[in-house]
């Protein structure tokens, strides 16, 4: 439960963030709380492999988006873009982080979160902000997402480690 709250959290806060501030503060969002969402989702991803995956993860994207929308009418643009670019970056995840089973934890997550950054940072700012493309906001969205992903899989390793739960993410 923590993990499906720290994902709706993640994407609500950036999606109404982004609605009020623009694509400048889609980088900051990218980096802080993208990061984090696309390393949680592969916790849920080892929790749901079995037991409804997909319909579960399309059913939280669009939670987080529906929510945006809610509490904030103006989020819609975003909260749709949001809602595209994560499920087209979360079947990329979930192929990347599955061919990469045999690999250690801290491999699987941040080689997927490498593939889900780049379909991410290509499909919402498109999507979000229009054409022309922000190409630099792109850019600097999938090496936001990188290496906050990379930290945040530092981060929720070592409280997992910290805890002596069996599971390292």
């Amino acid at each position: 439960m923590f993990y499906i709250i720290l994902y709706l959290v993640s994407i609500l806060s950036a999606n109404l963030i982004i609605t009020e501030f623009g694509p400048s503060a889609s980088i900051i969002t990218a980096f802080v709380l993208i990061g984090l969402d696309l390393t949680v989702r592969d916790s849920l991803h080892d929790a749901w492999k079995n037991s409804g995956l997909w319909w579960k993860m399309t059913l939280l994207i669009a939670t987080g988006s529906a929510l945006s929308w809610i509490l904030n009418r103006d989020a819609g643009p975003i909260a749709l873009a949001s809602f595209l670019a994560f499920a087209a970056a979360g079947i990329a995840d979930t192929i990347t982080y599955h061919f990469l089973g045999h690999r250690t934890k801290l491999l699987r997550v941040n080689g997927s979160n490498v593939v889900s950054s780049a379909v991410d940072s290509a499909v919402f700012p498109a999507l979000a902000f229009g054409f022309p493309l922000l190409w630099i906001v792109m850019l600097a969205q999938f090496a936001a997402k990188v290496l906050g992903g990379g930290l945040w899989s530092l981060a929720l390793n070592w409280k997992t480690q910290k805890s002596g739960d069996p599971e390292i993410i």
